[in-house]
Parts: structure tokens; sequence; C-alpha cells
């Protein structure tokens, strides 16, 4: 458990880390790429709902830079640090164990007490 407990810290790290560079990279590139589609409007790409107040913009591209930082995080953990812990796990880790049907179960329990009755018959 110790070792889970270690893989999740070192992610929450790891994460916390590409959200800095993600966020970054979005307000310098992703951000201003959808300036262009905003118009000529200085309040960015979305709509106004009531022509004469500001207040009434719903600005869409904050939400879309959002959405493509998730995405572009969610990428990032899974091909740098699930999918290689993954393999490697399949690779050194213990074995899983067979695991019995509860036929075969219930075999080894009546074989394991039919032992230990005939075993306590003749020492008796």
């Amino acid at each position: 458990m110790r070792g889970n407990v270690i893989d999740l810290a070192v992610a929450v790290v790891m994460g916390t880390a590409f959200v800095a560079i993600v966020t970054a990279f979005s307000d310098g590139v992703i951000t201003p790429l959808l300036a262009l589609f905003g118009g000529s409007s200085q309040l960015g790409l979305g709509f106004q709902m009531v022509a004469d107040k500001p207040a009434t913009f719903v600005a869409v591209g904050p939400i879309i830079t959002a959405a493509l930082n998730f995405v572009i995080i969610a990428t990032l953990l899974y091909f740098v640090l699930v999918l290689p812990a993954n393999k490697a796990k399949a690779r050194w880790g213990a074995p899983e164990p067979d695991v019995l049907s509860d036929n075969e179960l219930l075999h080894q329990i009546r074989d394991l007490l039919a032992e230990r009755t005939a075993g306590g018959k003749h020492e008796g």
C-alpha cells in the first residue's frame, strides 16, 4: 500500500507541474488563436446577450481554453505516467495468483477437511 501512496503523491506533483506548463502554453498560443475568431470585439470569442451592456458578454474562449487544457493534461499524464507504469507492472510486477472457480475452491476445502478428519482418527 505504501507504494500506491507514493505513486499518488508523485502523480499529484507531476500533475501540478503539467498544469502550469499547459496553462502557459494555452495563454501564449491557444488564447491568441481563439481571439482570431472573436471578430473585432476586444472581449474575445463569445457573444453579447444585450447590445449595450458589456456585462452581458458570454465569453466562450475561456471555456474552450479550459477544455483544451484538460484534454492536453489528461493525454500527457496518461502517456507519460499511466501507460508506462502499467507496462512496467505487467513486465516486472508479481504474477497474479491463479483464480480458482467456486467449485475448485470447494473441492480443495473438502479435501483439506477430509485430510484433517482422517488425521484426527489415526491419532486418537
